[in-house]
């Protein structure tokens, strides 16, 4: 055998991450193999765009969810990967066809609308990745708002960042020119423009802005209590207590349930309460050390809650984050003796996101140990 067939034969061993970082760092030193593995990754990336696309209209055409379902997993398996490859053009044909067939479909199931909503936040993800010219894409969100047929129900938060200035600019001019708009037939238009107002004024932080707009779909408890969430994630915890206190103050006759617990909670900060601001500021040095100060059980559910919003972002820095916040919890469950907990909801949270090949990768760089069956699924993937 010779020493060639013996290096092929190693490297066939090799598991597909050691061999992909192997490669990688070959790449670095050597530019001429970069340049060729990039123009193999363009040319593959390429191939398969154009497949999907096919797949799309076809998919579309017959309201086949489980192939519409097929070529979102595509999408979203290229953006969780980094790819350099612009999908913004057909994430956006996703959401108009979808749109166009709900128009004329019976979707009881729900299943695709579901599937809109996931094309959406797809969409919105790939126009960070390639941004578009921001005022062609703040025209296109307004058309989808005031000329559309109510689906999709955009987030300016999801595209806030592609938008800019220039993108936000142009949204809050339309928006200004329909709120002064009168007549019989203006209200419904007003309505979401109130509904869009009110988002530019939380994606550009003008937290009074956001609060007295609220305030005037008073008294719901669950307005005040998005007010108490607004108001503490701009730092402002006296004015949150102060007005979820004033806020059950003014109806104490509530039935019991999960705004009036939150409510309740909001007035009577936790006793761990420093560490999940410490989270929220992305302070995660200065968290562990308040955490310590307090019962394990006492701050599992704050860690918990703060892993999950790392994993939403769908961001690969936050999804390395994720993964070392879990360590910290793993330590938290064996202090409080619950290992046993943290190996189920490590098992619930994979099944939830088993999807995220790139979340599952981290995970195992954190020697996180995985439920057999994401072993077996990734070894099947690979």
């Amino acid at each position: 055998m010779t020493r060639q067939s013996d290096l092929r034969a190693f490297l066939r061993s090799l598991d597909v991450d050691t061999l992909a970082d192997l490669l990688c760092e070959q790449a670095e030193r050597d530019p001429e193999l970069r340049k060729r593995l990039l123009a193999q990754a363009d040319g593959a990336e390429g191939g398969e765009l154009a497949q999907v696309s096919d797949l799309l209209d076809s998919a579309v055409r017959t309201a086949e969810s489980v192939q519409i379902a097929s070529v979102l997993d595509t999408l979203q398996r290229l953006l969780d990967a980094g790819t350099r490859a612009d999908v913004a053009p057909l994430a956006r044909r996703a959401v108009d066809k979808i749109t166009k067939a709900l128009e004329d479909l019976d979707d009881p199931s729900g299943v695709v609308g579901d599937q809109l909503d996931r094309a959406v936040s797809l969409y919105a993800r790939a126009c960070a990745a390639h941004p578009p010219d921001p005022e062609e894409l703040a025209g296109w969100i307004l058309r989808v708002e005031f000329e559309g047929s109510g689906r999709p129900q955009l987030s300016l938060a999801e595209f806030a960042t592609p938008l800019g200035e220039r993108g936000l600019a142009k949204i809050k001019s339309t928006v200004e020119r329909v709120l002064a708009e009168r007549g019989a037939g203006a209200e419904p238009r007003r309505q979401l423009a109130r509904r869009l107002n009110q988002e530019l004024a939380e994606v550009t932080g003008d937290v009074d802005a956001v609060v007295r707009m609220l305030s005037e779909q008073l008294p719901r408890l669950d307005v005040s209590l998005k007010i108490v969430r607004v108001l503490r994630a701009a730092g402002r915890h006296a004015e949150a207590i102060a007005h979820a206190a004033k806020a059950l103050g003014n109806d104490n006759g509530a039935r019991r349930g999960p705004v009036v617990d939150a409510l309740e909670r909001a007035r009577s900060p936790e006793p761990a309460e420093a560490v999940r601001l410490l989270l929220e500021q992305d302070r995660p040095g200065e968290a562990w050390e308040a955490a310590a100060g307090h019962p394990p059980s006492a701050v599992i559910g704050i860690y918990r809650q703060h892993i999950e919003r790392l994993i939403e972002t769908r961001d690969a820095e936050r999804y390395a984050q994720a993964a070392k916040q879990l360590r910290r919890l793993r330590t938290l469950h064996r202090k409080a003796g619950t290992p046993d907990e943290f190996t189920a909801y490590v098992a619930e949270l994979v099944e939830t996101h088993k999807r995220k090949t790139r979340l599952l990768a981290e995970l195992r760089n954190a020697r996180i140990a995985l439920p057999r069956t994401a072993r077996s699924a990734a070894a099947t993937r690979r």
